[in-house]
C-alpha cells in the first residue's frame, strides 16, 4: 500500500513497448501524441521527430481507420530510416478490427474500454439484467482475446485507456458517472488480460476533472492491488488545456499521483504544439523523482483518514479561513521584502499589487514592513514582534486585528515564541509549524488558542510527506485549528514556468487528500508578486476548490480534430475570458467531447470537416455549424442564456 509520508515507487511489472521497456526499475517515461493525419507519412514522420528530439520517448498517433492502422508501417520505417527507435503506439476508438491492424506495426495499441465494443455513449437512462450485464461481458472477452493474441505473436504491447468522458452506457447503467465506475471499466479488462496471462499491459485512466482523475488512479491501484495485478500506468489530465492554466491543471493532477510513487509514464496534453509538452513532463518528472532516498519520515496516519475516499477535514473557522469557507490565498506584499524571525516574502521590486478583483490575496503578509498607508479592506500578517511594537496587548484599534477602513493586521508567530501568542489580542493568529517541533509543545496551545491558524511549512527534500505527516499529527491530536500550506522557492522570472509546475505538484496531493485550508507560496528570487498570487489561485481553480476565472477544457488535438483548433481557443478566450465560473469545452472531437464536457456549461466539438456542434452541457443544441459561423453563434448561445 501506499506509504503516505515517505517517498519511493510503486511496485510496477515491465511491459516491453518497442526497444524501451516501462515499469519496474525503468524510469518513468515521457511521451506525447501527434496532431497530424496519420495518412500523411510526411507530416507524420516530420512531427514525430520533433518530439523525439525534445525528448520524447513514445509517440502516438491516432489510427481512426485501417488506413490510419496501415500506413503505421511507412511511418515506422521512414523513422527507422532516419535513425529514430522510437516505439509508435497507435491510438483506436470504436473499431476494434483498427486495433487488430494496428497491433501488427505499432509497438503499443491503445484501446478505450468504453467503445472498443461498447457503442458510442448515448447519455440515455439504459437498464440491464444481471443477465444481459454478462452477455455484455462475455461479448467483450470474444472479441478482445482475439486482439491479444494478434498483439502476443507480434510482441506487441497494450493500453487500456480508460477516458472519464466515454464510459459506456452500460457502466453508467450500474454504477453512474463515478471513479468506481471508471476502475471497473478497466478491471472488465484486465480481468482477461490476467485470465489469458498476457502480461504487455499498460493502464490509464484520465479526465478533465482533476478530482475524479486522482481519485479513480487512487482507486484503480488499490484495485489492482487486492487483485494481485501489478501493470505500470500511464499518468495524464485530459484536455486540460494551454499556457498557464493547462501546465498548471496537468502538474495539479499528474504530480499528486507521482509523489505518492505512481506512475510510469506521463503524457502532458496541452492544446499546443505537441512537442512543447515535452519539456513540461520532463520537468515534472524530474522534479518528483529526485525525492527518492530521502530521509525517513517516522509518521503515523491519523485514524479516520481514507486515502482512497478523502473528505475534507474538520476544523472550526477562523475568521473567513477553514470550516465552510473556500481555501485563502496569502500572497507576498509588492513592495520591500519581509523582515523578521517567519519565513521570507517577495524581494524588493517596483510592481504594483494585482488589480484583479477575483485574484487578489486574502492576506499579504508584510513582516516586519508596516505599510505608512494601509489600503483599505487589505488583511496584512504581520511579525509578532512588530505587531506588539504596534499594537501592544490590546487589539480593539482597526489596526488590531479588526476590520477598518484603513486595513487590517494579523500578528504571526514561530513555534518559538507560542509563549507570546496568549499576550496578543487579535481575532486571528498565525503560528508557522514543522514537523519535529514536538507536539506536547504545541497542542496544549493551539487548543488554548482556536483562534490560531497554523502555517504548515517543510524543507523536507519530500515536503510533501513531512506537511502531511504534521497535519496527521495535529489530526490525531484532536485540534480543529485551520491549516494553511505554505510553500517556499527560489526562482527568477525566467523560472516562472517552473515555479509553476513545482507549486502544484507539491499542492496537489495535500487538496485532494481534503486538508488545505489555504494556500501560501513564497519565493525568494524576481518572482513578481502577481504571479505568485496568480499561480496560487490557479492552483486551487485546476483542484475544483476555489474558482476565480473561467476554465475551458479543450483537447490537444489530433488526427481526429478537422478544425483548427488553437485560433478556436483563442478566440473563444477573447471573448469570454470575463465570465467568470463559466467551463467552456473546446472539443476536437466527439471521441470524448461530449463526456468531458459533461460538468462543463457549454461545448464547441469539430463533428466532421469544417463542422461544429453546440452543447449546453451535455444536451446538442446545434448540429454541423460551418466552422467559420461557429465562435459566433456559441457567444450568441452564452448571451441569450446570460440574459434570461
Amino acid at each position: 500500500m501506499i506509504d503516505l509520508f515517505n517517498y519511493s515507487r510503486r511496485k510496477a511489472s515491465v511491459v516491453n513497448v518497442g526497444n524501451t521497456p516501462l515499469g519496474g526499475d525503468n524510469p518513468v517515461r515521457v511521451q506525447s501524441m501527434t496532431t497530424t493525419q496519420t495518412t500523411d507519412t510526411e507530416g507524420s514522420v516530420a512531427q514525430t521527430e520533433r518530439i523525439v528530439d525534445a525528448g520524447g520517448e513514445y509517440v502516438r498517433l491516432t489510427t481512426q481507420g485501417v488506413r490510419e492502422a496501415e500506413n503505421l508501417k511507412n511511418i515506422g520505417e521512414r523513422l527507422r530510416a532516419d535513425g529514430y527507435a522510437v516505439p509508435i503506439v497507435a491510438d483506436v476508438h470504436f473499431n476494434p478490427n483498427v486495433a487488430d491492424v494496428a497491433a501488427l506495426y505499432a509497438g503499443k495499441v491503445r484501446v478505450n474500454p468504453g467503445n472498443y465494443v461498447d457503442p458510442a455513449r448515448t447519455f440515455r437512462q439504459l437498464e440491464y439484467t444481471d443477465e444481459e450485464y454478462a452477455a455484455e461481458l462475455q461479448k467483450i472477452e470474444q472479441r478482445f482475446v482475439p486482439f491479444l493474441n494478434i498483439c502476443r505473436e507480434h510482441h506487441t504491447a497494450v493500453r487500456i485507456g480508460v477516458n472519464h468522458g466515454s464510459l459506456s452506457d452500460r457502466i453508467m447503467s450500474r454504477y453512474g458517472d463515478t471513479p468506481e465506475g471508471i476502475v471497473e471499466s478497466c478491471m472488465e479488462f484486465l480481468r482477461i488480460c490476467k485470465r489469458e496471462k498476457f502480461d504487455d499491459v499498460v493502464i490509464s485512466i484520465k479526465a478533465s476533472n482533476t478530482v475524479v482523475m486522482v481519485r479513480s488512479v487512487r482507486l484503480l491501484v488499490d484495485a489492482m492491488e487486492r487483485a494481485d495485478m501489478y501493470y505500470p500506468l500511464h499518468l495524464g489530465v485530459t484536455e486540460a488545456g494551454e499556457g498557464e492554466d493547462g501546465r498548471i491543471k496537468s502538474a495539479v493532477g499528474i504530480g499528486a499521483l507521482l509523489a505518492d510513487g505512481i506512475g510510469d509514464t506521463i503524457r502532458v496534453s496541452l492544446s499546443e504544439e505537441p512537442e512543447a509538452e515535452i519539456p513540461v513532463a520532463r520537468h515534472l518528472v524530474d522534479y518528483v523523482t529526485c525525492r527518492d532516498g530521502h530521509m525517513m519520515i517516522p509518521a503515523t496516519a491519523c485514524a479516520g483518514f481514507d486515502w482512497l475516499h478523502p473528505e475534507r477535514r474538520k476544523t472550526t473557522a477562523v475568521g473567513n479561513i477553514g470550516g465552510d469557507n473556500v481555501p485563502v490565498v496569502v500572497g507576498p506584499a509588492p513592495l520591500g521584502p519581509p523582515k523578521g524571525g517567519c519565513p521570507a516574502g517577495d524581494t524588493e521590486s517596483d510592481e504594483q499589487p494585482n488589480t484583479k478583483s477575483d485574484m487578489k490575496p486574502d492576506y499579504i503578509y508584510i513582516g516586519g514592513n508596516m505599510p505608512a498607508n494601509p489600503a483599505s479592506g487589505h488583511k496584512y500578517i504581520v511579525d509578532f514582534n512588530v505587531y506588539q511594537e504596534h499594537f501592544g496587548a490590546a487589539a480593539s484599534s482597526p489596526l488590531g486585528g479588526t476590520e477598518g477602513g484603513a486595513g487590517s493586521f494579523y500578528p504571526i508567530f514561530p513555534h518559538t515564541a507560542m509563549p507570546f501568542i496568549g499576550t496578543v489580542q487579535a481575532d486571528v493568529k498565525f503560528l508557522v509549524l514543522q514537523y519535529g517541533v514536538p507536539a506536547e509543545e504545541y497542542t496544549a496551545c493551539l487548543r488554548r488558542h482556536p483562534e490560531v491558524v497554523v502555517v504548515c511549512v517543510s524543507n523536507h527534500q519530500n515536503r510533501l510527506g513531512e506537511q502531511r505527516a504534521l497535519i496527521h499529527e495535529i489530526s490525531a491530536a484532536g485540534l480543529t485549528n485551520p491549516v494553511v500550506i505554505c510553500q517556499m522557492y527560489r526562482h527568477t522570472q525566467e523560472e516562472k514556468g517552473d515555479f509553476q509546475l513545482e507549486a502544484a505538484v507539491d499542492m496537489g496531493a495535500l487538496m485532494f487528500d481534503g486538508v488545505c485550508d489555504g494556500i501560501w507560496l513564497m519565493n525568494d528570487g524576481t518572482l513578481s508578486s502577481s504571479d505568485i498570487c496568480d499561480t496560487a489561485f490557479g492552483i486551487l481553480q485546476a483542484a475544483r476548490l476555489r474558482t476565480s476565472k473561467t476554465e475551458y477544457i479543450s483537447c490537444p488535438g489530433c488526427g481526429r480534430t478537422l478544425y483548427d483548433l488553437r485560433s478556436t481557443i483563442a478566440r473563444i478566450k477573447e471573448a469570454t475570458a470575463h465570465l467568470k465560473g463559466l467551463k467552456i469545452g473546446i472539443m476536437g472531437c466527439i471521441v470524448n467531447g461530449p463526456g468531458e464536457m459533461a460538468d462543463a456549461d457549454y461545448g464547441y466539438v469539430g463533428a466532421g470537416r469544417g463542422k461544429i456542434s453546440l452543447y449546453r452541457r451535455k444536451e446538442c443544441v446545434a448540429k454541423n455549424i460551418p466552422e467559420e459561423e461557429a465562435v459566433e453563434r456559441l457567444l450568441e448561445l452564452i448571451d441569450n442564456d446570460t440574459a434570461i
